[in-house]
């Protein structure tokens, strides 16, 4: 009968199988009483970060959008104030400052007139202020010595345009002091012609 085979031989400068040390671990094996504890699980790779300070936050474009916004809200408004102003209201002025010879565009509706709009006679126009009369000081007179002022423009009218006193197409419109306008200083009587058609040139002559 042959014999079986042996055993490998151990690794050079190894002793042989089964005569290891005392205390020393067989080969795969751990020491003789000692735990056997395997080895950690890899690590993850560290992340890679630039060397240096971090970068700045990035800055919300929120704030970049609402002033905007705003800046074109604000140049709009602007642009319409402007536009009332120099459109609008051009030639527009208090009542109080109507002079004498200033031709209007139109003649104001209502009993209270804060406003006329001025335009030069050469252009068609729809009233002529032909007197101003000034009342004299001291407290408000009231309704009666209004209208008696108002009585005066007639005369007035036919040495401002004597033509105008025979034409039909010319009436006569007043404007006089308030309670209000007469604390502020106001104490002219206004005399104005209205034409109607509107027409072109001054009445005076």
């Amino acid at each position: 009968m042959s014999m079986p085979p042996g055993p490998p031989p151990p690794p050079p400068g190894q002793p042989p199988y089964g005569q290891q040390p005392y205390g020393q671990p067989a080969y795969g094996q751990p020491a003789y009483g000692q735990p056997y504890f395997p080895p950690p699980p890899p690590q993850p790779y560290a992340e890679m970060r630039p060397a240096g300070p971090p970068p700045p936050p990035k800055k919300s474009k929120l704030w970049l959008i609402l002033g905007l916004v705003a800046l074109t809200v604000v140049v709009i408004a602007i642009a319409v104030v402007l536009f009332v102003v120099l459109v609008v209201r051009e030639g527009t002025v208090t009542a109080t400052q109507v002079k004498l010879g200033d031709c209007l565009s139109e003649i104001p509706d209502g009993s209270e007139v804060r406003t006329l709009k001025t335009v030069d006679c050469a252009e068609p126009h729809a009233g002529e202020v032909f007197a101003v009369l000034q009342m004299p000081d001291g407290d408000f007179p009231g309704q009666d010595a209004m209208v008696e002022y108002a009585n005066r423009c007639a005369p007035e009218l036919a040495s401002y345009s004597p033509s105008a006193v025979t034409d039909d197409t010319v009436r006569l419109f007043v404007l006089f002091p308030t309670d209000e306008t007469w604390s502020d200083g106001d104490r002219a009587v206004t005399c104005v012609a209205t034409l109607n058609p509107p027409r072109a040139g001054s009445l005076k002559g």
